[in-house]
């Protein structure tokens, strides 16, 4: 069997299960094969972890996104999450080197057809676009992204030359596997705590870390309000979890933590078996395991 690529769409749509579901199932449908499903109703958010063959999983990708186009409407602001469009985000994931040429391919074939089959703008970041971030995009949401490609300061490199009027933008790459992490504070911790710690040890901090990005939020649990600090580890073998566990203990208590999706095996070595996972399983959301590789 020929090595699968991955796909990590992430749409805006944390709290509708029945939305969620059907966004899954058209996915599934088409042809490709559901993985993960991680749905957050604070950050509002739900992250699809999909594997497919090359030259078929932009096709099963864009029937999900007809869904997600027609039934999100993110003109009302949406959670916590820094975002731009209903099919927020949409990497391409390849494996090794051998499949890096196929997920590049696959990631402008998906630009083309979400362009011209659903009217919404695309644009690159990463490898694609010249090292382009997401940030970069993100910044001042929707509105301001509206307003850069109105004045020419940005232009999609797929599709009108202007944001659809309720799916917003979508933000398309190729790439390897990321971690997308979360690490929840223990109490008193405040989102002041939470935005500072993010600060220190996202790349660029001052006790940053190679690719790691990170934002501070708060979380609703059992009534209460709770600090997160939210991570994606760019370079997992480079960065594994448990420095971002030795960075964040530096400043404050860590109540448990939480994986986004699937992540490799390389990521969670040495991770502190004190601190707790809930809903994580090996067989499930480690990527090697989930694939049989």
């Amino acid at each position: 069997m020929p090595t699968p690529l991955l796909a990590v769409p992430n749409v805006s749509e944390g709290r509708d299960l029945e939305t969620i579901s059907a966004i899954g199932e058209a996915f599934q449908g088409a042809g490709a094969r559901l993985l993960d499903v991680h749905s957050d109703p604070d950050h509002h958010r739900s992250v699809f972890t999909l594997a497919g063959e090359p030259g078929r999983l932009a096709h099963a990708l864009l029937a999900g996104f007809a869904v997600a186009e027609r039934r999100i409407d993110i003109s009302d602001g949406r959670g916590q999450h820094p975002h731009v469009g209903a099919i927020d985000v949409a990497p391409i994931v390849h494996l090794d080197s051998d499949t890096r040429g196929a997920a590049c391919a696959e990631a402008l074939l998906l630009g083309d057809l979400i362009a011209e089959r659903l009217q919404v703008p695309v644009l690159l970041y990463g490898e694609l676009a010249g090292g382009r971030v997401r940030a970069e995009l993100r910044r001042g949401g929707p509105l301001a992204l509206a307003r850069r490609i109105e004045s020419g300061e940005l232009v999609p490199d797929f599709g009108p030359g202007r944001l659809h009027p309720t799916a917003g933008a979508t933000l398309l790459a190729a790439r390897p596997p990321l971690v997308a992490f979360n690490l929840e504070l223990a109490q008193p911790a405040s989102l002041k705590d939470a935005q500072r710690i993010a600060a220190l040890v996202r790349e660029g901090g001052e006790e940053g870390l190679p690719g790691v990005r990170a934002i501070g939020v708060t979380l609703r649990r059992a009534g209460a309000q709770v600090a997160q600090v939210s991570f994606n580890v760019e370079r997992p073998r480079q960065t594994p979890l448990r420095l971002l566990t030795e960075a964040v203990s530096r400043h404050a208590k860590i109540e448990c933590a939480e994986l986004v999706g699937l992540a490799p095996k390389e990521a969670f070595e040495g991770f502190p078996q004190e601190i707790p996972i809930p809903g994580l399983h090996p067989a499930r959301h480690l990527l090697q395991n989930a694939l049989g590789l």
